[in-house]
């Protein structure tokens, strides 16, 4: 399998080749074209239990697309959100990402739910995140721009910036400081990160932009 991703920062976009034989799981809706002769079908990623799962607690679609070629061909997946795409290679390794962020992966990466805590569900991230793990390429976006941030101490992050980290980063969340400074400063809630491992963060929030349209709709 080839890939090739342009567009970033603002509007990233995702092609893949893909040799006769070889098959690519891509988020239900992402597809923006293809090359004549590709099959698609629909399924569940992980089976009935754990597509419902995630997609009620997790955000992402119940379905996925899986695309083949029988003669070799491209396609090419754009994110419903201007913003970036990132890739990473697991080799049996793990990344944690935030609701929503999954766009496409290898058949060889599972997709497992994992429970935040409830301190979660406030914070505007959802109380479970997804954990991509197994051997492929994986692949997520962004609504703005990604920075990398290599963590090696501690972190203190917006929760609505948090894309995705490495499992070997512990975090709680939390306020700003006193429930006063927590409600009048503007910022809610915080994700604070210590170990080592990579963080991706995003430039841009849906909150954010929600926020600053809201009194323009008036």
């Amino acid at each position: 399998m080839r890939y090739e991703i342009v567009g970033n920062p603002d509007y990233g976009q995702l092609t893949v080749g893909l040799d006769p034989g070889e098959s690519f799981i891509a988020e239900a809706g992402s597809m923006s074209w293809m090359d004549p002769g590709t099959e698609m079908k629909s399924r569940l990623l992980g089976g009935v239990v754990k597509a419902a799962i995630r997609r009620v607690v997790g955000g992402e679609s119940l379905f996925v697309g899986e695309y083949s070629h029988p003669r070799g061909g491209s396609i090419t997946f754009s994110p419903s959100t201007p913003g970036s795409v990132l890739s990473r290679t697991l080799s049996g390794d793990s990344l944690y990402l935030t609701a929503g962020s999954f766009m496409a992966c290898t058949p060889g990466v599972q997709l497992q739910t994992r429970f935040g805590g409830l301190t979660a569900f406030f914070s505007g991230e959802g109380a479970f995140f997804l954990e991509c793990t197994g051997q492929g390429e994986l692949f997520f976006n962004s609504y703005g721009a990604v920075i990398e941030k290599q963590v090696n101490g501690a972190l203190v992050v917006d929760t609505g910036h948090v894309v995705g980290w490495d499992p070997t980063l512990e975090y709680t969340i939390g306020g700003m400081g006193s429930i006063k400074s927590t409600l009048m400063s503007g910022e809610g809630l915080v994700m604070r990160f210590t170990g080592s491992g990579k963080i991706y963060l995003q430039t841009r929030t849906m909150g954010g932009l929600a926020g600053w349209l809201s009194p323009q709709l008036r």
